[in-house]
């Protein structure tokens, strides 16, 4: 990428932005009796940091992931395809409310979803 680009973290207003969305998000996914359960015996404030990373990597932001593998971070959680739709659900109202545009929404999405057989457990049976 050259130095005249932008990045889809900073269209979207950088780091400010991405702690929010986060913030926001986890507000309502900690809300949601389908998914409150999964972090019941979890650091939210750990978890918001590391969450925070992952998306600043994914937006091409300045951060880098953490060690932590995401399959090995999910594994045994008992998450299904089905909550991870729940949860996109959570992020695209989040970043709807915030004000970030359609067409970023789905690029957030996008990346994002890249990442649902880590965080699932299941193997794309694409050819």
């Amino acid at each position: 990428m050259s130095s005249d680009e932008t990045t889809l973290y900073e269209e979207i207003g950088g780091q400010e932005t991405v702690e929010r969305v986060i913030n926001e998000f986890y507000d309502r996914v900690l809300k949601d009796p389908e998914l409150a359960p999964f972090f019941e015996n979890t650091s939210m404030d750990r978890l918001r940091h590391m969450q925070q990373e992952f998306f600043a990597a994914a937006l091409d932001g300045p951060a880098s992931m953490s060690e932590i593998d995401l399959a090995y971070a999910h594994s045994g959680r008992g998450i299904k395809q089905s909550h991870f739709n729940h949860f996109v659900q959570h992020l695209l109202a989040t970043l709807e409310s915030i004000g970030v545009d359609s067409n970023q929404q789905m690029e957030v999405i996008r990346r994002i979803s890249t990442y649902v057989n880590d965080i699932t457990g299941e193997v794309s049976t694409d050819s």
